[in-house]
């Protein structure tokens, strides 16, 4: 081929590469960032632990005062040796790195601009405002394929180990800092640090995942081409034949694959009644669908 065939394919492919590493980063710096305030605005200030190497690194900075920025990067430093080689490729790796630099270098740098009081002495707002912010900042990082850590790093590490189930790890390791905290501090303090924890979970997946949340379904019925159509011409949505074989009559019949919205599972329910009122129906719960008739897949 000659140069000029080349060059053209040649120059695209690394600028799509380069973008989507330039969204990921931007991901990340966003979400570290809203972690580190919401440490010096709500969880420090709020004596709240959030778990991981943050939280130990709250409990060494109550008897020393060393700071907590400075302690949460060298805690991980060990970690992320230890784990390498459970963290994924290397793009999974530098993303890594740079959430936890970014996040351990603002957490201090904040501490020059914010008032050690914080925004509020109110444990409660503390932990749902903390819980909301430091949450909201994961689910970014994660939306950059990076990790914050800590946690995540040990988790891994457990799984592989010892086939410990990832959620479970995140279970055992908040819950002993945790009890760290209220060893330390004390019993409201660490009961307050479990509701901050709930709510970061909830807000990192909404912040990952997005707030859409649709409905699978599966209809076994005796009429499968009949739902089909219906399907397909009233709602207009896609329909995947699938072939099963019943365990007592041993006999092969079609099941109905789809997935509709939350407010057309009413509509899909009454379609496959008029269809077959004895057909046998599930529906089921999914985080995001990409593709033709949903977003696009990207």
């Amino acid at each position: 081929m000659s140069p000029s065939r080349i060059a053209p394919d040649t120059l695209r492919k690394p600028a799509h590469l380069t973008w989507q590493s330039l969204r990921d980063y931007v991901f990340i710096l966003a979400g570290a960032s809203i972690q580190a305030l919401a440490m010096r605005l709500f969880l420090i200030p709020g004596l709240l632990v959030s778990g991981g190497v943050s939280g130990v690194a709250q409990l060494i900075q109550h008897y020393t005062g060393w700071p907590i920025g400075l302690m949460v990067l060298v805690g991980n430093l060990p970690l992320f040796l230890l784990g390498w080689r459970y963290l994924g490729g290397r793009r999974f790796i530098t993303r890594t790195i740079f959430a936890i630099v970014t996040f351990s270098l603002l957490t201090d740098a904040f501490a020059w601009f914010i008032p050690p009081a914080g925004m509020t002495q109110d444990l409660v707002l503390n932990s749902l405002f903390g819980g909301v912010m430091l949450g909201a900042g994961l689910g970014l990082v994660y939306r950059g394929q990076g990790t914050s850590g800590g946690s995540d790093i040990i988790g891994r590490i457990l799984n592989h180990r010892f086939s410990i189930p990832i959620s479970q790890s995140y279970l055992l390791t908040d819950t002993i800092v945790v009890l760290a905290a209220g060893l330390v501090f004390d019993w409201e303090h660490a009961l307050y640090g479990l509701v901050m924890i709930y709510v970061s979970g909830l807000a990192a997946e909404v912040a990952a995942e997005g707030t859409d949340v649709f409905r699978t379904a599966m209809i076994v019925t005796a009429k499968p081409q009949e739902v089909a159509e219906q399907i397909l011409s009233e709602m207009e949505r896609g329909v995947t034949f699938l072939t099963g074989r019943g365990a007592y009559t041993g006999e092969e019949r079609q099941v109905l694959y789809c997935v509709v919205t939350r407010s057309e599972v009413s509509q899909l329910k009454a379609l496959v009644k008029e269809q077959d009122a004895g057909a046998f129906m599930v529906i089921g719960q999914a985080h995001e669908a990409l593709g033709e008739g949903f977003r696009p897949l990207k």
